[in-house]
Formats: structure tokens, C-alpha cells, sequence
């Protein structure tokens, strides 16, 4: 007896593995820090299951104590919402439990003629090859589980929820249903609601999948929106700055020459000062860039004025001469955002190091970007490469520029080491 009770209890350390992998998956942002911490609730799920197993009658009711030390464990120790916790334990508890024990149940079955059972005793427990196929079978369930599910980060609302938990009572229904018959009413022809159990476990899977699916869709779509959003206020602003910039230039002539006038018939030293201090003022506009269009000379002096105030070395050399394909949203997504990267890195350095160079212009039938600058280290990824600390933004910057450049033909490729980061953009001149 003692083997069989030892392969039940390796199965249900099993199972508190499973469940401890599902819950990371989903888990992205753990509340419990600490692997000892993390390992302590599955654990404790394992002996709650050993003690109802080997010291209760309660047979298959215990299904249903395991289910809400499921949900406790995800609500209060990792503090998942109850929707949240309500399909983790759903998926967990299918995964993990109901479809290996049914399908290896109705294959066992079919192989051995419904002799699937030892009489041990007075006890009828089933063969010992079935823990061996169980265990094996929700091992291969885990791996592919995790293959799906270890990055994700969706949200699931209280409707994925509700669609899923229909599905999971019928099947639980009927998985109840046949361990009632075995483990409470001592019936071994249990067949038929174990293929029913597999078939609808697997129903249940896809049922998940498909919500998985539509909750990445759902979330892409938010993130478009944010993003469209994000560049309409861009543009907005720079276009507000050339307004501006425009009504200043009108007046910026004159102005020079009032002061010119003023400076040749003033004798005080005091008036001679704050002459020269007004035309201090004003004769940014003699070094205006020039590029041959007239938004990106707005978005270049903007970013020249915070590198200026963060005493960032800023070298440009643009001439959009004969590149006039480029519409000015998408001017002031490319530049904008390649200049706010290029000075976020830059301001973490020594002043001595803060230094950027642009470079753009056509080079026979293509337009070229280059911008480069000091960074501190190699980042590995697009997505990594800002330092928004909220995910859901994270990267939005050269994903746009990505997104700008590919809608002309081009490409964006970046390179960062030796401690210099470069981003070069390419777009092929219609």
C-alpha cells in the first residue's frame, strides 16, 4: 500500500508545481518578493491535499477545498483581483489536474480493457502506471502551458472571466461527476464522463487561448490609440511653436534696428546695458537652423533650447532639401523623438560627455538620419532602450520612429556600444 500512497503523494507535489509555474506566468509583478515566500503557499496547498487525501472520508469533495485554497492563495498572498484570481485557479486546476487524470484515465482504459483498478485490502486504487502517465502528462501540459503562457502581461476583464467560468463548470461538472463514482461510490466504469471531462478540458483550453488572444488585440488597440494620441499632441504643440515663431521673425528686423538706433544716441552706461542685454535676447535668431522646412527648424530649435538649459553639446547638420515627401507629423516623430531619447541619455552623464550629432540629408536617391550620442551602457532591446518607468509606455519613442520610417519604405536600425549609441534611419526618395 505504502507504493501507492507514495506515488499519489508525488503527484500531488506535482501539482503544487504546476500551480506555482501558472501563477508566475501570470504573476508579472510578484507581491511576494522572496523564493522561499512564493514556494511557502503551493507547499501549503500540497499538505492541505495530502491531509484530505490519506486523513478525511470526503473522497471528490475535496476538489472543491482545493479550489478556494486556490483562489485565497491568488486573492490574498499575491492580491490578483477575485475575476483574476477566478481564472488563474480555472486554468491551474485544468491544467494541472482535471484533463491528465481524464486522459490518461480514458487511455488506460482503452489499453487495458477497463481493468484500470487494484484491490489492495479492502481498498480499490487504481494501478500504479496510472500516477506514472499522470504525472508525465501534466509535466508535457506544463511545458507547453508555459511555452504560452510566460510573457504574459494582459489584462483580463470580469466578461473574459465570466465566458470562462461557464465553460469551466461544465467541465468541472462532469470531472466531479466521475471522481464522485470512483472515490466516493466505489464505481470503476467511469469511461465515458472521463472522455467527456478530456474533450471539454480541451475546450476549455482553446476557450482560454482565444481570450488570451482577443485580450492582446484589445490591449494592441488601447495602445494605438494612446500612441495616435501621444503624436497628435506633438504635433500639435510644434505647429503652435511655428505660429509663434513666425509672428516673432515678422517683428525680429525691426526690432533689431530700433535697438541699433537707440544703442547710437544713448549716452548712459545703464541704457547701453540693457540695449545690449535686449539684443543678447533676440539674436538666437541670426543662428536660426536652416533645414528647407520650416517644422523641422521649429522641432530642431525647441530641442537645441533643453540641450542648451542641460548643457548638452548638440550638433546638427539637416538639410531637407528635395526631401519633401515626409509629412510633418511624421517629421516630428522622427526627429522629436530621436532628439528626446538622445538628451534623456545624455543628461545621466558627466558634462564633459554630453554630446549629439544629427545628421540628415539626401545622399543620391535616399534620405538619411543619423543621430548619436554617449550613452552609459548597451541596451538589448527597442523596448528597453527609454526609461519610462510604466511599462505600458515603454518604448513608444523608437517604436514610433520604426513605425514613421517603414510607412515611406525605410528602416530604423540601432547600435550602441563602446559606449555610443546610433540610430540610423534610411527612406528611399519617391
Amino acid at each position: 500500500m505504502w507504493f501507492y500512497n507514495f506515488w499519489d503523494i508525488i503527484s500531488t507535489i506535482t501539482e503544487s508545481f504546476s500551480l506555482l509555474v501558472i501563477i508566475d506566468c501570470f504573476c508579472q509583478t510578484p507581491q511576494i518578493q522572496r523564493n522561499i515566500n512564493r514556494i511557502i503557499w503551493p507547499a501549503a496547498y500540497a499538505a492541505v491535499v495530502i491531509w484530505l487525501t490519506f486523513f478525511t472520508d470526503l473522497g471528490a469533495l475535496k476538489m472543491f477545498i482545493g479550489m478556494s485554497i486556490i483562489v485565497a492563495i491568488l486573492k490574498f498572498a499575491y492580491r490578483f483581483t477575485f475575476h483574476e484570481s477566478l481564472i488563474i485557479m480555472e486554468v491551474s486546476f485544468v491544467v494541472m489536474s482535471m484533463f491528465p487524470e481524464a486522459l490518461v484515465v480514458s487511455l488506460m482504459s482503452f489499453i487495458c480493457n477497463g481493468d484500470i483498478t487494484n484491490t489492495i485490502g479492502n481498498v480499490l486504487i487504481l494501478k500504479w502506471q496510472l500516477y506514472v502517465l499522470t504525472i508525465l502528462v501534466r509535466c508535457i501540459c506544463l511545458a507547453v502551458v508555459y511555452y504560452l503562457l510566460h510573457n504574459f502581461h494582459y489584462r483580463l476583464q470580469r466578461k473574459d472571466a465570466f465566458v470562462l467560468t461557464i465553460g469551466f463548470l461544465l467541465t468541472f461538472c462532469v470531472s466531479f461527476t466521475s471522481a464522485y463514482n470512483y472515490l466516493n461510490l466505489q464505481l470503476e466504469d467511469t469511461l465515458i464522463l472521463d472522455l467527456v471531462t478530456t474533450v471539454l478540458c480541451m475546450y476549455f483550453i482553446v476557450q482560454f487561448l482565444y481570450t488570451k488572444n482577443v485580450s492582446y488585440l484589445r490591449e494592441q488597440e488601447q495602445k494605438d490609440k494612446i500612441q495616435i494620441a501621444q503624436l497628435n499632441r506633438q504635433f500639435d504643440y510644434y505647429r503652435e511653436k511655428l505660429k509663434d515663431e513666425e509672428r516673432v521673425r515678422s517683428v525680429y528686423h525691426d526690432m533689431k534696428n530700433h535697438l541699433l538706433v537707440l544703442q547710437q544716441q544713448i549716452h548712459s552706461p545703464e541704457t547701453a546695458t540693457m540695449v545690449e542685454n535686449l539684443k543678447s535676447q533676440v539674436v538666437m535668431y541670426e543662428n536660426y537652423t536652416h533645414t528647407g522646412n520650416d517644422f523641422l527648424d521649429i522641432i530642431l530649435k525647441d530641442k537645441a533650447e533643453k540641450a542648451h538649459e542641460k548643457k548638452i553639446d548638440l550638433s546638427v547638420s539637416v538639410n531637407l532639401n528635395g526631401v519633401d515627401f515626409i509629412e510633418p507629423l511624421d517629421i516630428s516623430t522622427i526627429f522629436g523623438n530621436g532628439l528626446d531619447n538622445a538628451i534623456e541619455a545624455s543628461e545621466k552623464l558627466p558634462e564633459e560627455q554630453r554630446a549629439i550629432l544629427v545628421k540628415a540629408g539626401r545622399i543620391q536617391n535616399f534620405f538619411s538620419l543619423l543621430i548619436e550620442n554617449n550613452c552609459l551602457e548597451m541596451k538589448k532591446s527597442i523596448k528597453s532602450r527609454t526609461t519610462e518607468q510604466d511599462d505600458f509606455f515603454h518604448g513608444f519613442g523608437i517604436s514610433n520612429m520604426k513605425k514613421a520610417a517603414e510607412k515611406y519604405g525605410g528602416q530604423l536600425t540601432t547600435k550602441c556600444e563602446n559606449g555610443q549609441f546610433t540610430l540610423k534611419i534610411l527612406v528611399p526618395i519617391p
